[in-house]
């Protein structure tokens, strides 16, 4: 039986463009409404879902205002609900038909005057968010009610996503809560940069206790690689990286780390021309007058392929990169994504912008390349079974990669803009999302942005959003703390909501499923003995 909805006010005026505004009735209380409250306007055809978006004190007569009463309780009880009033200013997000076996609708009419609002009910939410289970997943709760709101995983992961808030609005939960999702789920691969190695095994939370990692919570489901195996977990892989297999286009990136000039992109092509994939290690290999003698055969300036040579050394001081390898601890990493596995790639102590910029460049470059081949394949034998599985790969610190000026030529730039057509999409985290590339914004599916100060930052985040200019005070007013704006591709509709905790009752919901994988790989540091897990479950 369909739950009765408490009535709020009235519609008196507004147009579908710069959405309604309601009256209040005179025994609600303006303080008892919040900008991201949820109601349900009753028109002839249709009820309409909206947002309330902005709340506002109104007089019939001016003159109230000029000379207003002193504190007498009683002049205002009497005034309150005729001469004064409350006003909502709202914006219809969906059309639901009367008729509930039918389809909801985008909103492309507004209802007529004086149409009923009502405080959204949980079976309205309901309706709208759906219910947990299969595809849907709980991501929170509206701020006023205690019922789920869902994103459609399915829907999430067909294209590129991202997750913004500035320093210190848990940024990092929010995403391993959607990791979390995308996992259980089984609706794609992740493979996750780990930065500051908080995905893969236990972290401190803000609170001071500790968290799961990924692959506590889903066991052999989620391998954890490193290019640091000196840490105190076990990995299943050691990513090392030669200097032969590094390219041009993973050193243009890192133009800013190593204050590459303008003609160091003309050298390496000069190098490369000549040494082919051992460009890299020959120049490093030089020593004066090979540089010099180099210098005069190939036409570049000395001084150029000098300073090119002097800036790349930086690379070879990095304790994950050898003269020589073969790719085999990438291909199998590779090949994890490929079988459905999720991969967890920490950095241990060599998180330095360099180093994870360089990695994680490279890597995603040679992924990229594989899913384009199997792409390719299915597409000639039509074979559901060559279809490349699904794969979204999470960067942290992503205007490193997507900013303006390097967007274009950086693999990630590529995959966000190609969208789903090879089966890659990205989960971008950043605290500034105005220095990611507005092509690059404007692509992205969903947003889940927690608390921004920054007036551009705030732009940026409905960049390509139509109707966004009313949810930039819904933004602007969340708490610093668990609170979250959710809007695009998984959604029906923007909402606000309390996110959903990291703790026991998560754990419990997530780790229902058994792990579809028997063993983990390889491990280079031997697993915990049962008498240690004993001692971390239960410390003195």
């Amino acid at each position: 039986m369909p739950q009765p909805r408490n009535r709020l006010g009235v519609i008196t005026s507004g147009s579908l463009i710069e959405g309604l505004t309601a009256r209040l009735e005179a025994r609600e209380s303006v303080e008892d409404m919040r900008v991201g409250k949820f109601v349900v306007i009753q028109g002839e055809k249709h009820e309409f879902f909206s947002m309330v978006t902005d709340v506002a004190l109104e007089a019939t007569n001016q003159k109230i205002l000029t000379d207003p009463p002193d504190g007498d309780p009683f002049i205002h009880a009497v005034l309150a609900g005729t001469s004064t009033y409350g006003t909502l200013a709202l914006m219809p997000r969906l059309m639901l038909p009367s008729d509930q076996s039918e389809t909801m609708l985008p909103v492309k009419t507004i209802p007529r005057h004086f149409s009923p609002v009502f405080e959204a009910s949980e079976d309205d939410f309901i309706r709208v968010f759906g219910r947990e289970g299969g595809n849907l997943f709980e991501i929170g709760r509206p701020l006023d009610m205690d019922v789920p709101v869902c994103l459609n995983l399915a829907r999430l992961v067909e294209r590129s996503n991202g997750i913004f808030g500035k320093s210190g609005t848990g940024k990092s939960f929010l995403t391993r809560l959607l990791l979390c999702g995308v996992v259980y789920a089984n609706v794609a691969s992740n493979l996750i940069f780990d930065m500051h190695n908080e995905y893969g095994w236990e972290t401190r939370s803000e609170g001071g206790g500790f968290v799961k990692g990924l692959s506590q919570l889903f066991g052999s489901d989620v391998l954890v690689y490193t290019i640091d195996p000196r840490g105190g977990h076990s990995y299943d892989g050691e990513i090392v990286i030669g200097l032969d297999q590094i390219e041009i286009d993973d050193v243009i990136t890192l133009d800013q780390e190593l204050n590459l000039g303008a003609t160091a992109t003309e050298s390496s092509y000069i190098l490369h021309n000549r040494f082919k994939k051992d460009w890299l290690r020959e120049l490093l290999a030089m020593d004066g007058e090979r540089l010099k003698e180099f210098a005069e055969q190939s036409g570049t300036h000395l001084g150029a392929i000098s300073a090119l040579k002097r800036k790349l050394s930086q690379l070879h001081k990095l304790p994950f990169i050898r003269e020589t390898t073969d790719f085999s601890s990438i291909d199998r990493l590779i090949n994890a994504l490929s079988a459905g596995r999720h991969v967890v790639l920490e950095f241990g102590a060599n998180g330095s912008s360099l180093a994870y910029m360089l990695v994680a460049n490279l890597v995603t470059r040679r992924i990229h390349r594989r899913w384009i081949e199997r792409t390719e394949h299915y597409l000639q034998s039509k074979n559901e079974a060559d279809k490349p599985r699904p794969l979204m790969i999470t960067i942290e610190e992503a205007h490193k990669f997507l900013n303006p000026q390097t967007a274009r030529q950086t693999i990630f730039g590529t995959i966000a803009r190609e969208l789903r057509k090879y089966s890659v999409t990205l989960l971008v985290v950043d605290q500034r999302p105005s220095s990611i590339d507005p092509e690059v914004m404007s692509q992205l599916g969903t947003r889940v942005t927690a608390l921004l100060n920054d007036d551009k930052d705030i732009d940026a985040v409905f960049t390509g959003v139509s109707g966004g200019t009313g949810l930039k005070s819904v933004l602007a007013s969340l708490d610093t703390k668990q609170q979250a704006l959710v809007l695009g591709h998984a959604v029906p509709m923007p909402v606000v909501v309390r996110t959903r905790p990291y703790d026991d009752a998560l754990y419990a919901a997530v780790q229902r499923r058994p792990s579809r994988f028997a063993a983990p790989a390889l491990s280079l540091v031997p697993p915990p003995s049962a008498q240690e897990e004993m001692d971390e479950l239960f410390p003195d």
